[in-house]
């Protein structure tokens, strides 16, 4: 056999490690990873005492959106005013109390933006408006300008690397040059807010997480000094992961380490803001909170440069999937996620957390079976106990919120493709017509799926299930020797059943007694050569009164094998008459 080599794929070929067990043969590979350091030669990590790990979060911390401004520099088109507004809009109504809004001295059009908040009455007054500035006297001045007149809080968010590649390479200082920049920086933001009452203030010593643990301590308590950080008027210090380098236990570390050592920490909002570098933004920003961190800063759905900022949603619902109230509302998800990609025209991925669309949708058949099974259950206990099944609690499996609660029906939770199995396909078919298949009969029709899925290596729908399982039990054959012409059931002591068959062009009546109707027609198909053994028979009726239907499931055996079949017609027993009549018609077209 052929083994197909990818010309641009250097495979492995190095030694196996000598440390390595006798079963894992992985051999190193031909990337230089030799050229990168881990995060502990790079940084110290203060804590060999930790406080965190016995931490549990029992309620959200301030979540703070940067999509406006962060998000939006990440974008390759940038938000237009219309857009902008419109994602403003929608933060608002999900909940959030502090948004920020632009860099207004990057850009006119951040500026109009600050000053149509200040213009008009878009912002709630219970909503703060962050804007962002770095740490020069020029631009402190433009910022202010931008929020002065604005009646809401006011959060001037001053930033500066304070990490040594980012000191040596970019900014040309040493730690005392920057300490002051830092510093006088501090000094310009008082001097031109002057006495607006309702300015509080914000520092972030950029790349927090690769800065010396003694140096941003030192800043951070100089810069809470200066703006005389008070309970009454607290001081936000935010804490960067900015370049995401190191396990999330690591920036936990870090932020206990200044939660446990910064002066006036009473005075002080600790913040974070992790990117998403690693791919472990999340979990970063979920473990910085367990160790002391009260605000959090990130997009919604996680927009942001290279990789992104944190996912702010995806870190309220983790909550809400625990038991915490997240104070944000995701009840319309499907909206949310409507106006953010249109705000952004960015797609938000099939497989996000709680908004891509296929997050609660299940292909695998022991997955669907077993969400079949847990849906079947929670019903049943909410109706055992008397409640709606909305106000249960939540216990099925594969699905670790209700779908509902963020306004997403069941319809996409099992679908349907060659990985499949009969729970999935019971329920669609169940749920969108009401189907109740036997069990037999489900492993019976997941062979003619498979079959079919194979074929066409597509997805197939609930409508797409219907058809086939229409044409493999319910359609008519192509040719129907058999009918039944007439039948009529005695009464009181009477009791008998006549049935008249017409095969061959012929006519056949007989008359059973001490039967029912259904022994009855087996027993004259018999008579006539066409003997079906029932061996399960259940009916079911769909609907209610003149648009009702009833529908039976009949398991058979013919001519030594066993087979399923279907009928359907107004009247349960008249259904059971169709299945019968389809199984000797069916039977008699194999045999021919």
């Amino acid at each position: 056999m052929n083994t197909r080599v990818f010309p641009t794929i250097a495979t492995p070929a190095g030694a196996v490690p000598t440390t390595a067990p006798a079963w894992n043969r992985q051999r190193h590979s031909q990337m230089p990873s030799q050229r990168y350091r881990d995060v502990y030669n790079r940084v110290d990590v203060p804590l060999t005492q930790r406080n965190w790990p016995n931490s549990r979060t029992i309620q959200a911390p301030l979540w703070v959106p940067v999509d406006l401004r962060d998000g939006n520099q990440a974008l390759a088109e940038p938000m237009n005013p219309a857009r902008k507004r419109r994602f403003f809009e929608l933060m608002v109504a999900m909940g959030y109390k502090e948004i920020e809004v632009g860099y207004p001295s990057a850009s006119q059009t951040d500026f109009d933006f600050v000053r149509l908040i200040a213009d008009t009455d878009i912002a709630p007054e219970d909503v703060a408006i962050v804007v962002f500035t770095p740490a020069r006297r020029d631009l402190i001045e433009r910022t202010v300008e931008s929020v002065r007149g604005i009646r809401n809080d006011v959060v001037i968010h001053m930033y500066t690397a304070t990490a040594p590649t980012w000191r040596d390479t970019v900014l040309g200082k040493g730690r005392g040059e920057l300490r002051e920049l830092i510093l006088s920086g501090g000094r310009d933001v008082l001097d031109f807010v002057g006495g607006m009452p309702n300015v509080r203030f914000e520092f972030s010593p950029e790349v927090f997480n690769l800065t010396e643990p003694d140096f941003v301590l030192d800043i951070c308590d100089h810069m809470t000094e200066l703006w005389d950080a008070t309970e009454q008027r607290p001081v936000i210090l935010n804490l960067p992961a900015t370049v995401e380098v190191a396990t999330p236990n690591v920036y936990a570390d870090q932020i206990e380490y200044m939660h446990e050592n910064l002066a006036r920490r009473e005075g002080v909002i600790l913040s974070v803001h992790p990117h998403n570098d690693r791919g472990t933004g999340i979990a970063c920003a979920e473990l910085a909170v367990l160790a002391g961190a009260q605000r959090v800063e990130g997009c919604v759905f996680g927009n942001g440069e290279r990789t992104g900022n944190v996912d702010i949603a995806t870190l309220a619902l983790n909550l809400h999937a625990q038991g915490v109230d997240p104070m944000i509302d995701f009840s319309d998800i499907d909206e949310i996620r409507r106006t953010v990609e249109y705000c952004t025209r960015m797609p938000i991925h099939e497989r996000h957390p709680y908004v891509g669309d296929l997050v609660h949708t299940a292909f695998s058949g022991t997955h669907q079976d077993a969400i079949k099974k847990g849906m079947a259950e929670h019903r049943a206990r909410a109706s055992a106990a008397g409640i709606p099944e909305r106000e249960l609690d939540w216990q099925v499996p594969y699905l670790p919120i209700d779908p509902a609660d963020i306004g997403r029906s069941y319809d996409a939770v099992i679908r349907v493709n060659s990985q499949s199995g009969k729970g999935g396909i019971a329920y669609l078919l169940h749920t969108e017509y009401g189907m109740d298949l036997p069990r037999r009969l489900q492993i019976d029709f997941a062979r003619h799926v498979q079959a079919h899925t194979d074929e066409t290596g597509l997805e197939t729908t609930a409508t797409e299930l219907h058809d086939l399982f229409e044409s493999t039990y319910l359609d008519a054959t192509d040719s129907s020797p058999v009918a039944l012409k007439d039948w009529r059931t005695g009464d009181g002591s009477d009791a008998h059943t006549e049935i008249t068959l017409t095969a061959a062009d012929a006519t056949h009546r007989t008359e059973h007694r001490g039967v029912g109707p259904i022994e009855a027609l087996t027993d004259a198909l018999a008579r006539i050569g066409h003997r079906i053994e029932v061996l399960d028979l259940t009916q079911q009726s769909i609907g209610a009164g003149n648009d009702g239907t009833a529908i039976t499931y009949l398991e058979y055996r013919a001519d030594g094998r066993t087979e399923w079949t279907c009928g359907r017609s107004h009247s349960v027993l008249e259904a059971s008459f169709a299945a019968i009549l389809r199984a000797a018609n069916t039977i008699d077209r194999q045999v021919q």
